[in-house]
């Protein structure tokens, strides 16, 4: 596609700086004029911004005393200015705490020390209103983050590691291996047959949440095998051809969402129940009517999430 890089998450635009991750003068002059955005177990610091959001990023001379010694990585330079994530997660807040049984965590965290506008939030229900470089940098920073809470030992021997490269390495003493961050791949699969589109709801989603199928590449397998072998596994339904679309970084933990667009040969449906809940044909008139709101049975897939955008860009004959 070519507009493909205006998907969410993915502007590209970071300058990642990863020579001077090695270089620990380099890294103490850079964290002097830097700018810190905390992170609290996954929720990135933010502040509402007319219509959207803003990232809330800190100094040191706001930064509060208990995030001073939080663990950091350096992300690189965006327009020249340096930037930190800070991972705050042991810092425990008085109230308004995420309630786990709801399926999006829209609560907000505020400590004390900071304005009463800014707090910890869910990157799922923000991330639309954020602007692109913004959510690139949300999404590299929950993501490393994120790798760094659960690698905290070797794969090879079990031994605990080291953080190392401003946080993008983690060093093995006992056996002398290193390690380094990892992105899953995963395709999501624009399936159509004719004027439709297949469309699913996942186990434990709410009733009226449906988005395109997606499942994980498997090792030794292409991308155009994985979107056929997930349809089929998921829904019973049989794709020919199968073309790249786009991408989309997604920090939940870290995969790659590759965006695909497959053709069904096939359009009798048999879900996985460990998989899909239901999944149906949709027609591109229905379709329009559920991105105008006027479906009560189905909302439109999140906005931000790149199944939003597939569909929305095949609602508009904009796939080329």
């Amino acid at each position: 596609m070519k507009i493909a890089e205006q998907v969410t998450f993915a502007a590209g635009k970071l300058n990642r700086d990863a020579e001077s991750r090695a270089d620990p003068e380099r890294l103490e002059t850079l964290t002097q004029s830097a700018q810190l955005l905390p992170v609290w177990r996954g929720k990135i610091l933010m502040r509402p911004e007319a219509e959207g959001w803003d990232l809330g990023y800190l100094t040191h001379d706001t930064l509060p005393a208990d995030f001073a010694d939080a663990p950091r990585v350096y992300l690189g330079l965006q327009d020249g200015v340096p930037l930190f994530a800070l991972d705050v997660s042991r810092w425990e807040p008085e109230d308004d705490l995420p309630d786990p049984t709801q399926f999006v965590d829209r609560s907000i965290q505020s400590h004390p020390d900071l304005p009463s506008d800014i707090g910890f939030s869910e990157l799922r229900a923000t991330m639309a209103g954020l602007t692109p470089d913004e959510a690139e940098v949300a999404a590299t920073a929950r993501s490393i983050l994120e790798w760094h809470r659960i690698h905290g030992f070797c794969a090879n021997c079990g031994k605990k590691t080291h953080v190392a490269m401003a946080g993008w390495q983690r060093n093995c003493d006992a056996c002398g291996r290193s390690h380094f961050p990892r992105t899953d791949p995963v395709v999501i699969m624009l399936i159509t047959h004719g004027n439709s589109v297949l469309v699913g709801r996942g186990v434990g989603w709410p009733d009226d949440m449906y988005s395109l199928l997606a499942g994980f590449l498997e090792p030794g397998e292409t991308i155009e095998a994985a979107t056929r072998r997930e349809v089929f596994e998921e829904a019973g339904v049989r794709v020919g051809p199968v073309g790249y679309l786009a991408s989309q970084p997604w920090p939940y933990p870290s995969s790659l969402m590759v965006g695909t667009w497959g053709q069904a040969t096939s359009t009798e449906i048999k879900i996985d129940p460990a998989e899909l809940a239901d999944a149906t044909w949709i027609t591109r008139e229905d379709m329009l009517d559920i991105f105008a709101g006027r479906n009560p049975a189905i909302k439109p897939a999140r906005k931000g999430a790149i199944a939003h955008f597939l569909m929305q860009n095949w609602l508009a004959d904009r796939l080329d």
